[in-house]
C-alpha cells in the first residue's frame, strides 16, 4: 500500500507540472537542463506540453495499480515495461508532433 501511495504522489507531481504548464507565460521546458528555444505560439505550445505531462501522470498512476495487488510479481512486469514504453511514447510525441509544430527553428 505504501509503495502505491508513493507511486501515486509522483504521478500527481507530474500532473501538477502539466497543469502549471497551462498557465505559464514563458515556454515550458520538456528536456531536463535544455533550453526550450524559440516557440511560434507559446500558449499553444504550453497547452500541448501540459496536456502531455498530465496524460503521462494519469497513465503513470494507473500503471502503479499492480502495487495494490497481493501477488505483485507478474503484474509488476506490466508496471515496469509499461512505464518504459509510456516514457518512450511521450518523448516520441513531443519530438515528432509538439516540437515540429511549435518550434520556430524546426
Amino acid at each position: 500500500m505504501a509503495g502505491f501511495v508513493i507511486w501515486a504522489l509522483v504521478g500527481v507531481l507530474i500532473i501538477v507540472l502539466g497543469i502549471r504548464a497551462f498557465f505559464a507565460k514563458k515556454p515550458v521546458g520538456f528536456w531536463a537542463n535544455a533550453e526550450t528555444g524559440k516557440v511560434n505560439d507559446v500558449k499553444g505550445y504550453n497547452r500541448a506540453t501540459g496536456t502531455l505531462f498530465t496524460v503521462y501522470g494519469i497513465v503513470f498512476i494507473l500503471l502503479g495499480l499492480p502495487l495494490l495487488a497481493e501477488q505483485k510479481m507478474p503484474l509488476m512486469l506490466l508496471t515496469a515495461f509499461g512505464v518504459v514504453f509510456e516514457t518512450i511514447a511521450v518523448m516520441a510525441v513531443y519530438t515528432l508532433f509538439i516540437e515540429k509544430k511549435y518550434h520556430a527553428d524546426m
